[in-house]
């Protein structure tokens, strides 16, 4: 069980704005975030993986309090249990593929486990190249299984297909819905595409002025923004 409460203000487009989100995610559940540009979704990721600091609020995983603002408890990022698929995939450039892979483990690698994620992502005739020459379908597979790994309790994914073509994009989509059913992390993915919800998650929260509605309680997904 994932539960987060948070509060932040931030500056969008349209002015300042209070984030005020209160979420939780069952064992397993795919849960996207919609909303326009700027609107605060991937600062919502930031404060879960602990790289920006709610005003207030608290995040617990399972049994581990990650923030809680009352008890001046904020566990530090690489402390927490986290997945996270950044849009630009932050693979380091002079690290080969397999290498990249390696530093998940600090330092302790498994090669075992490592083979056998190369083998699910369909990597392991290019493990020996650096970021630089693999494709962009491929940078992005490389991130997600680099994010899945060390087996996280969240995955995070920060609008990870919004540089690859359509058919890219749909390839990927249908990759990470295989990993997530062998898997079953409790996944959050930000996007401001309707197509990329339409074929990903079940559930799905929309963003609008700092505070996430359920689609459910009425609010329709708009077809562009």
């Amino acid at each position: 069980m994932v539960q987060f409460n948070l509060k932040k203000k931030i500056t969008t487009g349209n002015g300042p704005v209070l984030l005020d989100i209160n979420v939780s995610l069952g064992v397993g559940e795919f849960v996207s975030i919609f909303g326009a540009s700027g609107a605060g979704k991937s600062t919502i990721l930031r404060m879960l993986a602990g790289l920006a600091v709610p005003d207030a609020g608290s995040i617990s995983v399972d049994d581990a309090v990650w923030f809680d603002s009352t008890r001046n408890i904020n566990v530090l990022p690489q402390r927490r249990s986290i997945g996270f698929v950044f849009q630009e995939y932050n693979l380091f450039p002079h690290m080969t593929l397999r290498e990249n892979l390696q530093f998940a483990f600090d330092g302790k690698e498994d090669s075992q486990v490592i083979d056998d994620f190369l083998n699910i992502a369909c990597l392991t005739e290019v493990q020996g190249f650096k970021p630089q020459k693999l494709s962009g379908g491929q940078k992005q597979r490389a991130a997600l299984i680099r994010a899945l790994i060390r087996k996280p309790k969240l995955l995070l994914l920060d609008e990870p297909f919004s540089a690859l073509d359509l058919p890219m994009r749909f390839t990927l989509q249908q990759e990470i819905l295989k990993i997530h059913e062998r898997f079953k992390i409790p996944t959050i993915l930000v996007t401001h595409d309707a197509a990329d919800i339409a074929r990903l998650s079940k559930r799905v929260l929309i963003l609008q002025e700092g505070v996430l509605h359920e689609e459910s309680q009425g609010l329709q997904i708009p077809k562009q923004l």
